[in-house]
Parts: structure tokens; sequence; C-alpha cells
């Protein structure tokens, strides 16, 4: 039970590769805090979690409200005594070209894939600092790292991100707290189906541009970050893993 005694923040922990993460992190003995807007749905998963023996608990958190994660992030603490990692997890976009895009879709997807990590990273790192210790997750994207056509502004978020997690692991690393990113390929989730299913010409071009022809599914993504939230990487800061088939060998 690598996390036995530890607890856990997984944004938009409900579904996809959240929940993938929530539920591995339980079943090796953490309490995990499923955050996400989708409350009913947070509810359900940490019923599933339940049901197989983990502890966890629903929080709805709109991680682009810094008054509300920080409340949210006080109320855990109150509960709970403390935070050890934290995955930041959620994301959306809208697949078009840039050109055919809208400040209003920009603003969102700025808001969600880059202000939103910022802001609940801020609000966890005083108790990790106070505590000594923390594991910090972003879950980035290969779009962020070599770029994704029809996603330029989520490319720029995602790359932001990045950055922000070297940034942090260079500046938290005193305090035993260590700060990695996840960069998954494209990836079977309930919006990346969504997405397929109204452009089912994308299912073929992606699996094609895949060394290994498929897509990753929420569970391989979840490995990766569950192991950079382990012990078994208290070695390791400042990196970004892509977990992508081989789609980038870089």
């Amino acid at each position: 039970m690598k996390f036995k005694g530890k607890v856990a923040i997984v944004t938009g922990g409900a579904r996809g590769i959240g929940k993938a993460i929530a539920v591995g992190l339980a079943k090796e003995g953490a309490t995990v805090v499923v955050a996400d807007l989708l409350e009913d749905l947070a509810k359900e998963t940490v019923q599933e979690i339940k049901a197989q023996g983990g502890q966890a608990i629903p929080l709805k958190m709109d991680i682009t409200n810094s008054k509300q994660v920080k409340a949210a992030v006080e109320q855990i603490i109150k509960q709970c005594g403390k935070i050890d990692v934290l995955v930041n997890n959620a994301g959306w976009d809208k697949i078009e070209p840039f050109v055919q895009s809208t400040e209003e879709t920009w603003d969102k997807v700025i808001a969600i894939n880059l202000k939103g990590p910022v802001i609940v990273t801020r609000a966890v790192i005083d108790n990790m600092i106070q505590n000594k210790y923390g594991r910090i997750v972003n879950i980035a994207s290969d779009a962020g790292r070599v770029g994704s056509s029809g996603e330029a502004v989520y490319s720029a978020c995602k790359g932001g991100i990045i950055a922000f997690s070297k940034t942090l692991a260079r500046e938290l690393v005193r305090y035993n707290i260590a700060v990695n990113a996840v960069a998954p390929g494209p990836t079977e989730t309930p919006l990346t189906l969504q997405t397929m299913a109204e452009n089912p010409k994308i299912v073929d071009a992606l699996k094609n541009a895949i060394p290994m022809k498929r897509l990753a599914k929420s569970e391989e993504i979840a490995a990766a970050a569950i192991f950079f939230a382990s012990d078994d990487a208290s070695f390791i800061t400042g990196q970004v893993l892509s977990v992508s088939g081989g789609l980038n060998m870089c």
C-alpha cells in the first residue's frame, strides 16, 4: 500500500483519466478527494472506490474560481489534516482551426487548462510546505511539447503547464516537494470520444500517426501519474513523461 496514510486531491477526478488516477491511488491506500465540477459523477466515483474497499471523498470544485478552491482546500485540510498529493488533471478543449476560434473559447481554455491548475496548486502548497512533504503531478499533454493541429490555445496552455511544473520543481524542492508532469497522447476519454464521434476521420488519422497504432487507455496515463505521486519517484522532480504510444519521442 504505497499511499497508506496519504491524502490526495485529484481534480477532474469524476471520469476519464482523473477517475483512473483516483481509483488507482485509492487501491494503493490513499484517501482520495475526488474534486470535480460534476458533483454527481464525483459521488459515483467515490461510491465505486468505497465498494472496492478504498477511502474517498467527493468534492464539488470549480478550479477557475479561486475563492471556491481556497475554501474547498481548507475544508479538506480540516477534515483530513493534510494534503500529501495533488494531481492537476481537470482540463477542457474545443478542437477547431485557430482562425475559426473565438476569444470566448480562448478564455475558457486558458481558465481551465492553465489558470485553474495554478489556482489549485497555490491553494495546497502552504500545507505541503508546512509538512515538508508533497507530490504535485500536473497532467500536461504532448500537444504542449510538439503542438497539435486544431488545438493552438490548448497547446499553449499545456506548454505553460510544463514550464510551470519545472519552475515549481526548482522552487519547492527545498521543502521536499516534488513536481512532475505527465504528457498524454490521444487517450480514450469521454471528451475525446465525443470529439471523435463528431469527426470520425480523426480516429483513423490519430491511430495511423501513433507507432503503437491505438489510443491510450485512461489507466495507462494513470499509471504514470501514480508513479510520480509515489515515493518510488522520490529522486525525480521537474520532469515530463510522454505516455503516447511513441507519438512523441523527443
